[in-house]
């Protein structure tokens, strides 16, 4: 199991890429995201977020574990969730995709209150908790700029 949760928690393998392996594991978030629009469903992708957060708690522990330190560079489940929250139900563009990513990033690195407080919480729960909070925010902004930009509310 506990090479079931490694690969899980660093995304395939995708952190240990030894530079920015937390912009590599945002990156696969995207390009799951982009498999599961090739499906259509809408329903498919809540159900592949609700998996990854779950699945991502436990594999983000287990990683942490393996680390053998807190919140490791390695685990990047983490941002694959957090992209798959930012575009969840966003018309998937370059534009948004970019500015998704981009917030996203921006967001996860610097923390805003209340993710730097979620980032406290124990073990995979904590991993997993500012990456989402940190989406909720890369995901108004995504929603801003198609507001500003065409003049549409994506709900």
């Amino acid at each position: 199991m506990k090479a079931f949760g490694l690969f899980v928690a660093t995304a395939g393998y995708v952190g240990y890429v030894p530079i920015a392996p937390g912009t590599a594991g945002s990156a696969v978030g995207l390009l799951l995201l982009v498999g599961i629009r090739l499906f259509g469903d809408p329903f498919l992708e809540v159900g592949v977020l609700v998996v990854t957060v779950v699945l991502g708690v436990w594999a983000a522990a287990v990683g942490e574990r393996y680390a053998g330190r807190e919140d490791p560079g390695l685990v990047v489940i983490d941002e694959v969730a957090g992209m798959l929250l930012t575009m969840l139900w966003v018309p998937l563009t370059w534009s948004t995709a970019v500015v998704g990513f981009l917030a996203f990033r921006l967001f996860d690195i610097v923390k805003p209150s209340p993710a730097r407080n979620a980032e406290r919480l124990h073990g995979g729960v904590g991993i997993m908790a500012d990456d989402l909070v940190a989406a909720v925010y890369a995901a108004l902004t995504v929603r801003l700029f198609i507001w500003v930009s065409t003049g549409s509310v994506v709900s």
